[in-house]
């Protein structure tokens, strides 16, 4: 057994906000590129040109890629065989949270009622944290700001089986074409299909995970259908943040998951074109 002091993960989570708010992966990099080489409208061009201006400037001034550094997403696998000491890990995890905005002088988000005042908690706390133990004695984390103009344009729909996969793509284009330039495309799209209500959205942000960007699914089915829908939505003709042109979207991602025989439970979670995350393990 692994004996792992909890003050490793805030310094993790604190590390990895600032990293995930101010560097953009060689992996989207390489996307805005490629986008750029074959993109036809002039305006999408020269805003394709815009967004990698905007990430070497980023990265040369240790500046945040956008205003809205989002709420902070961790997940966090830990290994069975780790046992943590040192105090309470999610208090941990908001602490890293309090650490890394306030030292990155990230912009803090979140509001402590919903329905009510709306207070600003001031440190961006709490983080919306998921868990899952995993085999080993290894912690990984993984930090994802999601800003709410993408957030906002996420769905889930409840369809009978009988959709298919002709109703997974129509739900999931359809839920891109609404969203227009809401989200700050070119967007990166996360679909989660099957399990219930709860658990299809969560594949669907889990489904942005995957790394590198683009990468297809590992079953070619599902693979398949990843093109067909980002076919689909590039055709759609929205562009780069919404002015015209064939790069609305970088790439799909489908995570999916047994369901029930009734159930046909599908969740697009959509993120923006500053598609922040990043990871470290130990």
């Amino acid at each position: 057994m692994r004996e792992l002091d909890v003050a490793r993960i805030t310094e993790a989570v604190a590390m990895l906000a600032v990293e995930a708010c101010t560097y953009l992966g060689d992996d989207l990099v390489a996307f805005f590129e490629k986008a750029a080489e074959r993109e036809e409208s002039e305006t999408g061009k020269d805003i394709l040109a815009q967004l990698l201006e905007n990430v070497r400037l980023a990265r040369d001034t240790n500046m945040p890629l956008c205003q809205d550094t989002g709420l902070a997403v961790v997940f966090l696998e830990i290994g069975q065989d780790v046992h943590l000491v040192g105090g309470d890990l999610e208090a941990a995890v908001n602490e890293g949270v309090r650490k890394g905005y306030g030292e990155g002088y990230l912009r803090k988000s979140a509001v402590a009622d919903p329905i009510g005042e709306r207070v600003n908690t001031g440190d961006n706390t709490p983080a919306m944290l998921h868990m899952k133990i995993v085999p080993g004695d290894k912690v990984r984390v993984i930090v994802a700001p999601k800003g709410g103009g993408a957030e906002n344009m996420s769905a889930l729909k409840m369809m009978p089986p009988s959709a298919g996969a002709k109703g997974i793509e129509d739900f999931v284009v359809e839920t891109v074409s609404k969203a227009g330039p809401n989200p700050c495309p070119p967007t990166v799209v996360g679909v989660g299909i099957g399990g219930n209500f709860d658990t299809s959205a969560l594949l669907a942000k889990k489904a942005l995970l995957r790394k590198p960007v683009g990468s297809p699914h590992a079953d070619p089915v599902y693979a398949d259908m990843e093109k067909r829908i980002l076919e689909r939505i590039n055709k759609l003709g929205i562009g780069p943040m919404g002015l015209g042109g064939r790069t609305t979207s970088l790439a799909v991602h489908i995570v999916e998951h047994p369901c029930h025989i009734a159930s046909f439970p599908v969740a697009v979670n959509i993120n923006c074109h500053s598609h922040r995350i990043v990871e470290i393990d130990f």
